[in-house]
């Protein structure tokens, strides 16, 4: 892995980002995320430190929030999945039928 790291060094910053984005991501005090950003934006993870400052709020409430929607992304998912099978077949009254049907 060193030798990796020797030939791309980017990379070692970069894995050393995504852990630290990581433990935030997981506590719940988003303390270090201004630092997180500052830190990635001139990386291999600026796109995603931009598009966290963009809406920062958003990920700050995520991290210190209980809520999720973990106990409805079965059913989410079941639903896009019926709307993906129906894509160009017909129109909304069709996709509501048989999302009403599966339920």
């Amino acid at each position: 892995m060193s030798h990796l790291y020797d030939c791309a060094p980017e990379l070692l910053k970069a894995g050393d980002l995504a852990r630290r984005f990581a433990a935030l991501i997981r506590g719940d005090d988003d303390a270090g995320l201004e630092q997180w950003i500052e830190d990635a934006t001139d990386s291999e993870l600026a796109s995603l430190a931009a598009g966290i400052g963009r809406d920062i709020a958003a990920v700050r409430a995520a991290i210190t929030q209980p809520w999720s929607t973990s106990p409805v992304e079965g059913q989410i998912n079941r639903l896009k999945t019926i709307k993906r099978q129906m894509y160009g077949r017909s129109g909304y009254p069709l996709l509501r039928n048989r999302l009403l049907a599966a339920a």
